[in-house]
């Protein structure tokens, strides 16, 4: 798409229904499908009337755009976006999603705030909680939706096959955002003990359990652990009052020297960190989401709620894969066709030039396909890339003969004008007129053989101008007075040795033609298995580094519960970390081996499929 994206105001990206419940608007769907680059994609939650929407409209560097009201009725319904260049990513889009104000009571139905909070989730790289006060239990109440995660979310589509599986909510960090709490209002001084504390170490003192297993403990102690469990990259931002509650009714229209200065300096604090901290959308993988594939995410999250079920990430995925993997098929084909078209000069001297230029092209293209598939069913779309290149390189080589043979045709008819005239004026048909016609017939055959540029038909050709010349020649030799018959029939012999020497010549040159397509499909063979191969290994390694990061969070989280005396919960969290080395150890050794076994075999499948 364009280096610019012209988003003058948001729009509704999932509507919150009273008659369909939440619905994709296809609008956003447009503007989605238009963005290429990767996303960053930064979200808010929290209760309805806290100032959510002033937040974003300062990380969109604009005084409005979404709508903040005056009074303590939400205004923000569903989920709201809006798509802005990235101010300091160049090459990424900014996606900023304002979510609809939780907890208010005066929508009636309050079904979907659940589900609404877990597409906030699912949808975004950076997680921006808002509350107002400060950060005790009320807030932590009021964060009672981090709770029911584990309803509302699983991995994997197919159900546990043991009880030694690790809980699918214990892998929900591999596709969960980055956290930030923000704090508006803060009516505290960051002290503990009469020491300054950061606004991180506020947090994280909030997030420390209770000792006990009553009822109250659990209570107080659940969303904390979630928190902790599921957001092991997180931040806090305190911020005080921007200005006098008479002036906070028209806050989008305040001037910045109308702004408490403290404020300020918070708000752009920030802003700075959301801006170069926040990630690119990603999946486990190390994928990255593009505008596309998050309108993709989007629609396969809705539609599993719409029908009743709970979001699957697996299934999320794989539903991405299938998109993006035929989109980089097509894309990679037009490349192929592109390239081989500005590079070919048809016609080719020789087969073996179009191979190597086929060659080079086939590698540029692979590189485009691999660096966009998924490498969910990779292999399947591959064996179409197969198909769709053999095809084109196909029509090229026939492309390639035909331009040669036109060539070859026209340079014939202008050479054989001379010979016509003599024909037509009876030149040979006199004593001596066979000599004479040979002659003339091998003084254009010279010529023609130093004309440059026929390409690869210029044999095949020659043979069809001669062979249509036989009954002629041999209507000259029978009419020649100055030769005897037995010197006829010498020459009549003779004539046939050299047109089966040149049939045999030309049928060595297809024979070596066809020898060079061999090496040109094994060529490419190697190549898809060599491609394939590295995206396979780049991924597991990947994936693999993605599991050392959930242990070393794990591990952490660990070391903190001992640390605070919580014996039990540490040692629970222990043997889930175990489980997870396991997995990470079996990985690490079957990735590699199934690779070195799969990849040949099923390239080889797909080049035997071409064959038939």
């Amino acid at each position: 798409m364009a280096s610019e994206i012209h988003m003058p105001v948001p729009v509704c990206l999932i509507a919150n229904t009273q008659t369909r419940g939440l619905v994709v608007q296809q609008e956003a769907l447009q503007v989605l499908s238009e963005i290429t680059q990767p996303v960053v994609v930064v979200a808010i939650t929290g209760l309805y009337r806290t100032g959510k929407s002033y937040l974003m409209n300062r990380l969109a560097r604009q005084r409005k755009g979404f709508s903040l009201g005056s009074s303590v009725q939400s205004h923000t319904k569903g989920i709201w976006m809006w798509c802005l260049p990235h101010p300091c990513q160049p090459g990424h889009t900014l996606v900023l999603l304002d979510t609809e104000g939780l907890g208010d009571v005066e929508k009636g139905d309050t079904k979907n705030d659940t589900w609404i909070f877990v597409l906030t989730i699912l949808l975004s790289s950076t997680l921006i909680y808002n509350s107002r006060g400060t950060i005790d239990q009320q807030a932590m109440d009021q964060l009672h939706y981090v709770v029911k995660l584990t309803e509302h979310v699983k991995l994997k589509a197919a159900p546990k096959k043991s009880e030694d599986e690790v809980e699918d909510s214990e892998k929900f960090v591999l596709f969960f955002p980055s956290f930030i709490w923000a704090v508006r209002d803060f009516t505290l001084q960051l002290k503990v003990a009469g020491k300054e504390i950061s606004a991180d170490e506020y947090l994280e003192n909030a997030l420390k359990l209770k000792a006990g297993s009553g009822p109250e403990t659990q209570r107080y102690n659940q969303p904390r652990e979630c928190i902790r469990q599921f957001f092991p990259d997180r931040k806090c931002f305190v911020f005080d009052q921007p200005a006098s509650k008479r002036d906070l009714v028209r806050l989008e229209e305040l001037e910045d020297d109308e702004l408490d200065p403290e404020y300020q300096q918070q708000v752009e604090k920030f802003c700075s960190h959301v801006w170069e901290k926040s990630p690119p959308k990603t999946i486990p993988g190390g994928h990255i989401i593009t505008g596309h594939l998050l309108g993709k995410l989007a629609v396969t999250y809705v539609e599993a709620i719409q029908s009743g079920a709970v979001p699957c990430l697996e299934s999320a995925v794989l539903a991405l894969a299938q998109v993006e993997n035929a989109a980089a098929v097509k894309e990679a084909v037009t490349l192929y066709q592109d390239l081989m078209e500005q590079r070919a000069k048809l016609p080719t001297e020789t087969v073996q030039e179009l191979l190597e230029l086929h060659t080079q092209c086939e590698r540029e293209t692979l590189e485009l396909f691999m660096a966009r598939a998924f490498k969910e069913d990779i292999c399947s779309f591959q064996a179409e890339l197969i198909r769709q290149v053999e095809a084109v390189k196909v029509k090229f080589c026939m492309d390639n003969k035909q331009a040669s043979r036109n060539k070859c045709e026209a340079a014939l008819r202008d050479l054989s004008q001379h010979m016509e005239r003599r024909i037509s004026e009876g030149v040979y048909s006199v004593s001596g007129g066979y000599q004479l016609f040979k002659g003339d017939q091998q003084a254009l055959v010279e010529k023609y053989w130093e004309l440059p540029g026929k390409g690869l038909q210029a044999d095949a050709v020659l043979q069809e101008f001669l062979q249509s010349r036989k009954t002629l020649a041999k209507s000259i030799l029978q009419t020649d007075l100055s030769l005897t018959e037995e010197d006829k029939e010498l020459k009549s012999e003779q004539d046939q040795y050299e047109r089966a020497e040149q049939e045999r010549e030309v049928q060595r040159k297809k024979g070596a033609e066809d020898k060079q397509k061999l090496q040109g499909r094994l060529r490419s063979y190697k190549e898809h298995t060599l491609q394939l191969r590295k995206k396979l290994e780049h991924c597991c390694v990947r994936q693999l580094e993605e599991h050392q990061k959930m242990i070393r969070h794990k591990s952490k989280e660990g070391s903190a519960l001992l640390k605070d005396g919580f014996c039990e919960k540490a040692t629970q969290l222990r043997m889930v970390t175990y489980r997870l080395e396991e997995e990470y150890h079996y990985s690490r050794n079957n990735f590699m081996s199934w690779i070195g076994v799969m990849v040949p075999i099923l390239l080889s499948l797909a080049f035997a499929i071409l064959r038939l």
